[in-house]
C-alpha cells in the first residue's frame, strides 16, 4: 500500500506541476486561487513522507544505495528546474526549457525507481 501511495503521489505531484505550468505561461485566473498553491505541496509532503517510510522498509538509504541516492540527487535537479520554470526565468523560452528539462528529470527518476539502477533508462543505451 506504502508502494501505492509513493506511486499515486508522484504522478498527482506531475500532474500538479504541468497544470500550474500551462497555467502560469498563460498567465490563467486559476493560478491565483489559493489550492494552486496548497494542493501541490501538500501532495509532496505525502510523496515525500512515503519515500521516507518506503527506504526505511527496504533497508535502503541514499548514500548507501547507489539507486536511491540517484533519485535524490535527481530530485533536488527537479526540483530546480521546477523552481526555475514557474519563477525565476522572465523569459518563456528559458521557461520551456526549464519545464522540459524538468520533464527529462522526472522520466530518469521513474526509470532509477523501477530498475532500481542508477543509471535508469539510461543503462539500457550504454
Amino acid at each position: 500500500m506504502l508502494k501505492s501511495i509513493h506511486i499515486l503521489t508522484a504522478l498527482i505531484s506531475i500532474i500538479f506541476f504541468n497544470i500550474r505550468f500551462i497555467g502560469h505561461i498563460r498567465n490563467a485566473r486559476f493560478m491565483r486561487q489559493k489550492w494552486v498553491h496548497i494542493a501541490p505541496h501538500l501532495n509532496d509532503s505525502i510523496l515525500l513522507l512515503s519515500a521516507i517510510l518506503l527506504a526505511l522498509r527496504l533497508g535502503q538509504y541514499p548514500f548507501t544505495a547507489n539507486w536511491l541516492t540517484a533519485k535524490v540527487l535527481a530530485l533536488l535537479c527537479y526540483i530546480l528546474l521546477g523552481m526555475m520554470a514557474l519563477k525565476w526565468c522572465r523569459l518563456l523560452v528559458w521557461q520551456v526549457i526549464a519545464w522540459l528539462g524538468a520533464m527529462l528529470v522526472f522520466t530518469y527518476i521513474v526509470s532509477v525507481a523501477i530498475s532500481r539502477d542508477a543509471g535508469g533508462v539510461l543503462s539500457t543505451f550504454l
